[in-house]
């Protein structure tokens, strides 16, 4: 009888312990777990602590492989501006437009500002810093007369690999602020995109005007062999009246600016030249030989346009490593703040252990004693 008793109580006690809601009122919850002292295991502190240092070595690394391969892209893209600056002073680098820009500040006031494209030099710097400004409730474009140009292709260069900051992001934006203001009933925008990064972000909202899209361009040393092969293979393959190239300007290590060089067709050159503007000082150049003004204007722009796509992918790739510098010493600094707190936590907690034990042996000693 007593046996049996015994087993009916222990297979109610062991039914209490079994129901949920009793192991929901024994075991802590997970605010307590993460307040307490104790809960906190050094060997899971001490294995984030080892993932940070690797983490940190590893952008250390990067930090120096990035700034050998800029040293190396520097001099070369700094002997390349001179391939396109006489083109600049013959055929100009943007058409003689400018550009409105009409801001609603939340639907109450409206500010224009005008901006001349010959005055920036080509470089939309306004336009890159007024995108990315978060004030503005909406923004609109409006392009003011100028040369009639119908179809634009925009070559957006970007990087193949990221961890170099909002370079990429940059180009883009400068892509669809261009496209957007070349937009019209009778007009016609297409993308090249150069650069894996800048594929990414436009084949989202833009996949239907992308029309030539090429990846790992740096997988090699650039020379400007391979730079005038693709440049003629962008030539054969896409009809244009304008080329819009937006790429970044190396300026230093941790600054690049955002710039668009324009280049027109040779159709559009001799009309504006014929028209007496800007270009109208070309007639006073004298053609040797056989060939005839259209041959050579043909010529000029095939040559500069793989002048200034050279210089374009050289600027781009010195200032993406100076990114990629910039970037990863901010995460070898935010590693090693990472670090110092994690530390600081592991000897707080290696501490409460000790003195928790300490204080259960004193405890113990004393209840022998006592």
């Amino acid at each position: 009888m007593a046996m049996a008793a015994l087993r009916r109580e222990g297979k109610r006690v062991s039914t209490l312990i079994s129901s949920p809601n009793l192991r929901s009122s024994l075991a802590p919850s997970e605010e307590q777990v993460s307040f307490g002292v104790r809960s906190i295991s050094t060997q899971i502190v001490r294995n984030r602590m080892k993932s940070v240092k690797n983490i940190q070595k590893i952008t250390k690394a990067m930090k120096m492989v990035a700034a050998s391969k800029l040293r190396a892209i520097q001099v070369r893209a700094e002997n390349s501006r001179g391939l396109w600056q006489p083109f600049t002073a013959l055929l100009g680098d943007t058409p003689r437009a400018a550009i409105g820009f009409v801001l609603h500040l939340a639907d109450i006031v409206e500010v224009w500002l005008w901006f001349s494209l010959d005055w920036l030099g080509g470089n939309l710097l306004s336009t890159a810093s007024l995108i990315q400004s978060s004030n503005f409730a909406c923004l609109h474009f409006v392009a003011l007369p100028g040369v009639d140009v119908k179809k634009n292709v925009i070559v957006t260069i970007s990087s193949d690999k990221g961890l170099c900051g909002g370079i990429n992001s940059t180009s883009v934006k400068m892509s669809r602020a261009l496209h957007k203001l070349n937009a019209g009933p009778d007009k016609e925008g297409k993308y090249v995109i150069l650069g894996e990064k800048a594929k990414a972000q436009l084949i989202r909202d833009s996949k239907k005007d992308i029309e030539i899209s090429i990846t790992e361009l740096q997988k090699n040393p650039l020379n400007y062999t391979q730079v005038s092969v693709l440049a003629d293979d962008i030539l054969k393959n896409v009809e244009f009246d304008a080329l819009r190239i937006v790429f970044n300007k190396f300026q230093s290590v941790v600054s690049f600016l955002p710039t668009t060089a324009t280049i027109l067709s040779p159709e559009v050159v001799e009309k504006e030249a014929e028209a007496g503007g800007k270009l109208g000082d070309l007639d006073s150049y004298e053609i040797e030989g056989g060939e005839t003004k259209s041959e050579v204007l043909q010529n000029l722009t095939e040559f500069q346009f793989s002048c200034v796509l050279f210089n374009a992918v050289l600027e781009n790739a010195c200032s993406e490593q100076g990114a990629r510098m910039s970037a990863m010493d901010s995460s070898s600094r935010n590693a090693g703040d990472m670090l110092d707190r994690l530390t600081l936590t592991y000897n707080r907690t290696r501490q409460a252990s000790i003195t928790t034990e300490l204080i259960e042996i004193i405890s113990g000693a004393s209840a022998l004693t006592g």
